[in-house]
């Protein structure tokens, strides 16, 4: 494959040079386009660019991330936008993509679609990576003719749920890491520290008050009964991640994080804004309001809600609006419906949407922020608690032990 050597400009004027493997020279300009830059020269040059890094880096596998998504379909976007056709395009991504599960892919996706199948459904026989939303997607835009802009609002809506999901977990990871430490602070304490004191406490004859000797009894139990104990968590770590895989266990957990305190509104508020603004692009990418219903209930990542959307599809077979099957519902605030409500009477659902997805995005960094300020002070109490019960179980024995010697 011939090399070709290219100057283009980033987006903010940069020049930048390079060279890169091409069939021809327009392949090398959509592939310049790809990398985000905008070129201004293209020139087939001799000898041969060493790709080693590249086939060493494209080794990588595991879940395609969002990161490599969006990369996905911004390039496919770019070349398709260029003029290549679908063959000639996924044969590039082919040759750029480093994550090997997406590479995989790709070469099968061609395959298909040079044996007859449409785009939409190629992507479909990959649902690990290509999700319902994606494919329901890619195949509005075959029907209506206007993939450019179908893929353009698809970047929109991976970015956006990438970035509503990336605030919700950071949230969560912070009260997970302190609890964790606190946990083995508490283990620290309780087999390595609090046994010498008791030793010393015993030898001196000093009575041992109720907050050493219940500590004590738990150092006891956890030194005769380790081996059972850590087989044990073991056990019950696995059993929990495999049931609550199971539907009825995502169920089960989704509805006791919805009513928890602190985090069961930042769920809602972030299941809220992704079905906002993924129903008004599919509402104006040409899905059918049935098909999007159905579509939203597979990736609104929720149990609880999505059977929520379940029930609403059956309404919506039966003749009946959107708004009033979800009034029965606890999940949809309000003001959610009503805005539904309005955009259908008005016929202006995709506006209404829209504004409530701009809403409910502020909501989430709101909540999420709350969420930060009011579990910080709850994990210092709690982390009070325990050094201040391990603190009365050396103190109170020490105090009498040096009464004693006085």
């Amino acid at each position: 494959m011939p090399t070709y050597t290219y100057r283009g400009f980033t987006e903010s004027g940069t020049e930048t040079r390079g060279t890169l493997e091409a069939e021809n020279e327009q392949m090398a300009m959509a592939m310049v386009a790809a990398k985000g830059l905008i070129p201004s020269a293209v020139s087939k040059s001799g000898g041969g660019m060493d790709f080693a890094w590249l086939k060493k880096a494209s080794k990588k596998s595991g879940k395609v991330k969002a990161a490599d998504l969006i990369l996905f379909t911004k390039q496919f976007r770019t070349m398709f936008r260029a003029g290549l056709s679908i063959t000639k395009l996924l044969e590039v991504l082919e040759q750029q993509t480093e994550h090997q599960g997406l590479k995989d892919a790709i070469v099968r996706i061609t395959q298909d679609i040079r044996q007859g199948s449409a785009l939409h459904e190629a992507f479909r026989r990959h649902p690990a990576i290509f999700g319902s939303l994606y494919c329901s997607m890619l195949q509005a835009g075959e029907s209506s003719g206007s993939l450019v802009e179908v893929l353009e609002r698809m970047i929109y809506i991976i970015e956006h749920d990438y970035k509503v999901r990336k605030q919700i977990t950071s949230a969560l990871i912070y009260p997970a890491v302190v609890v964790v430490m606190l946990v083995g602070a508490f283990i620290f304490l309780l087999t390595f520290v609090l046994p010498q004191f008791v030793v010393m406490f015993s030898k001196a004859g000093v009575a041992l008050p109720l907050p050493t000797r219940i500590n004590m009894a738990i150092y006891e139990f956890l030194k005769g009964n380790w081996p059972f104990v850590v087989v044990g968590f073991i056990a019950s770590v696995f059993g929990f991640i495999a049931w609550s895989k199971t539907r009825n266990g995502r169920y089960i957990l989704d509805t006791v994080f919805l009513r928890f305190p602190l985090v069961g509104p930042v769920l809602q508020k972030g299941a809220m804004s992704r079905f906002a603004s993924i129903f008004a692009i599919l509402q104006s990418s040409g899905v059918t309001v049935l098909e999007s219903i159905r579509v939203i209930s597979g990736v609104i990542g929720n149990v609880v809600i999505a059977r929520e959307f379940d029930r609403l599809r059956e309404k919506l077979e039966e003749g009946r609006g959107i708004s009033g099957p979800l009034r029965s519902s606890r999940w949809f605030p309000p003001m959610v419906i009503n805005m539904i409500a309005i955009g259908e009477e008005s016929g202006n659902l995709e506006e209404m949407l829209r504004e409530v997805a701009m809403h409910y995005d502020f909501e989430v960094e709101y909540a999420v922020g709350r969420l930060t300020e009011l579990i910080t002070p709850i994990l210092t109490v709690g982390l009070a608690g325990v050094v201040g019960f391990f603190v009365l179980s050396i103190y109170l024995p020490l105090a009498d032990l040096i009464k004693a010697m006085k």
